[in-house]
């Protein structure tokens, strides 16, 4: 089973490709934000920390953490922001090096390796140095102007708010310095489909 990570910028279609993945191939995919929001639920790792850190006003009348809140709360506040990525972001690492684990010991009833591929998607790959424990990393690229047209369209983001979150994020340059597989996206999906089989074709020869 191959272990690949999917990161890069907002906007880029990471989740579009990935579902693409999954419905096509053999594998398991994993999401780092649906992680965080399991482990933010009541009574599991990171609840009580955040509730500490950002006060009770960031829960809902039944006692979710809502992250609507959470958000605008850290949204200014660097402060506040790196005091809940110091919470959330050990706790979904550690969840998902627990997932790549198991993963790798689930078989088919014929003893063959349940997955080809198991895909990680995470905003912080490279930051939080996931390349040491995944196979490979894929950068998941799209111009600026093509990433701001669909976060206009698909969220309602201002450029203003847009600015803000492509300046917190890593260049293009850093991207494919750690990366081993670009895939464009600024395109058409078939486009990226396209360059996806041509890849994962590649390693499923490979393993014949």
């Amino acid at each position: 089973m191959r272990t690949i990570g999917i990161t890069g910028g907002i906007g880029s279609g990471k989740s579009e490709l990935l579902a693409y993945i999954q419905g096509k191939y053999r594998c398991q995919v994993i999401r780092s934000d649906e992680a965080a929001h399991e482990l933010e639920m009541p009574g599991n790792v990171c609840y009580k920390p955040l509730i500490d850190l950002l006060g009770n006003d960031i829960l809902n009348d039944d006692g979710m953490i809502n992250p609507h809140i959470m958000a605008q709360k850290i949204f200014s506040d660097k402060t506040l922001l790196e005091g809940v990525n110091g919470i959330v972001h050990p706790a979904v690492r550690e969840y998902l090096l627990d997932k790549i684990k198991s993963s790798s010991f689930e078989k088919d009833d014929d003893g063959r390796e349940r997955f080809d591929f198991l895909f990680i998607e995470a905003a912080l790959l490279i930051e939080e140095r996931y390349d040491l424990v995944l196979d490979e990393l894929w950068y998941i690229y799209a111009e600026c102007d093509v990433r701001r047209k669909r976060l206009k369209e698909s969220r309602a983001y201002s450029d203003e708010k847009i600015d803000s979150i492509f300046d917190r994020q890593l260049s293009d340059e850093k991207f494919r310095e750690k990366c081993k597989v670009v895939i464009d996206n600024s395109g058409t999906l078939l486009e990226a489909y396209r360059q996806i089989d041509e890849k994962l074709g590649e390693y499923l020869c490979q393993t014949k």
